[in-house]
């Protein structure tokens, strides 16, 4: 069975009985507030999927994503309400009838049923917990074909069926996903058909693959569940790791063993997860953008500048880390605590010369006031002027004075 992040709270026990969770699930959608009038929907209009599951473990959110289904013309009718009750309608899969209509803080993706009845399209999904639906029609019970209510109350998560995931085999590596996000195990008949069915992960579109791996690195429980993901083989046609997994320590145990707060945790922990991972050469292979590529780039970079036994960095190369790492340096701290002490702290201080670097003086004053010309000599000595502020020294006109005068540079404007 696999290891559970306990830093997770444990799920609510949803009731058995199919009316009881039902209402449960009625009340608790009803209580966010519809971004649609009921009446507006068509009959056999069922609520399916993360909402369901969600509400069943007191996990939904004040605007949940809504996903619904109808018996057809799924891309009509997401237009048709974009027109009568505002927001903008969004085709999402022309050939299986599939479209979002966004209102405001709400998403609601709506989806033509696949098969004759709503009890034949839960079959078609992907694990148990995620094949549960409620019809809106008022007092309906819950619709559960598959078991997902007992899994949900025994503490698990299953799949509905091998050739399922085939369908889509990005659902292979959703099981990770889902475990991350809710803190539930994949039962051990699931994780040996994750195992067998590998490598067929890579037929899903890289895109899609990479926001998979995105929802499950900014999840609580990331650690464990890339650890999951890379022992079944899922992720070896892009595994880059940066050092061994067996000298990693989880990384959110350790943003809360160096203080860091909700912010910062929410913006370094993905970004150290997939870089502990993911080389920007794999984030290209899955159509990651350039900026992400970029980021993860440089913090690989700087992380391996720092890896014990390659000695302090110079002058020069703290301020280009600063530089390069303005924004991400926490996830740096992630990487390498020890090589970091006292990082954090500083960083914090927006007015820190040296992890908030700026220009010491302005280009044009050091022209009109010392007489130089654009070109190669008046950014060395920006530059220089710029590590002299870094590091707390003077770095003003007479600091620019005594540059040019050590270089030989000739003043006209003196």
């Amino acid at each position: 069975m696999a290891a559970v992040n306990r830093s997770i709270p444990p799920p609510l026990r949803p009731p058995l009985d199919p009316g009881i969770a039902g209402e449960q699930v009625r009340q608790t959608v009803a209580a966010r507030g519809w971004p649609l009038p009921l009446e507006a929907l068509p009959a056999e209009t069922a609520l399916v999927g993360g909402a369901v599951r969600d509400a069943l473990l007191g996990r939904l959110g004040p605007t949940p994503d809504l996903d619904l289904v109808v018996p057809g013309g799924a891309i009509a009718l997401s237009r048709r309400l974009a027109s009568a009750h505002g927001g903008h309608a969004v085709v999402l899969d022309a050939d299986r009838d599939m479209a979002r209509l966004v209102r405001g803080p709400w998403t609601i993706d709506f989806a033509a049923r696949c098969g004759p009845d709503l009890t034949s399209d839960l079959r078609r999904r992907d694990y148990r917990i995620n094949a549960m639906a409620l019809p809106l029609a008022a007092g309906a019970p819950l619709e559960d074909p598959c078991g997902g209510l007992v899994d949900l109350a025994e503490g698990r998560l299953g799949a509905v069926g091998e050739g399922n995931l085939l369908d889509d085999p990005l659902r292979l590596l959703r099981g990770p996903r889902l475990m991350a996000e809710l803190g539930l195990p994949l039962e051990a008949t699931t994780l040996a058909l994750l195992r067998r069915h590998a490598g067929a992960l890579p037929a899903a579109a890289p895109e899609r693959v990479l926001a998979e791996l995105e929802k499950l690195t900014a999840a609580e429980g990331g650690d464990e569940a890339l650890e999951l993901a890379a022992a079944l083989g899922l992720l070896a046609p892009w595994l880059d790791p940066l050092e061994s997994a067996s000298a990693a320590i989880p990384l959110a145990r350790r943003a809360r063993e160096l203080g860091l707060v909700a912010g910062e945790s929410t913006q370094a922990l993905p970004l150290a997860r997939l870089a502990g991972c993911f080389g920007a050469g794999s984030l290209a292979r899955l159509r990651g953008s350039r900026r992400l590529q970029q980021r993860v780039g440089r913090l690989r970079h700087w992380a391996r500048a720092l890896a014990p036994g390659d000695g302090a960095l110079g002058e020069r190369d703290q301020l280009q880390l600063c530089r390069d790492l303005e924004a991400d340096l926490p996830a740096l701290v992630l990487l390498r605590p020890q090589a970091t002490v006292g990082w954090l702290q500083r960083w914090r201080r927006p007015d820190d010369p040296l992890f908030h670097p700026r220009a010491a003086l302005d280009g044009r004053v050091l022209q009109q006031r010392l007489g130089l010309s654009p070109g190669p000599v008046l950014g060395q000595l920006l530059e220089a002027l710029a590590l002299e502020r870094a590091f707390g020294r003077p770095a003003d006109l007479a600091a620019a004075r005594r540059w040019c005068d050590a270089a030989g540079v000739r003043r006209s404007g003196e």
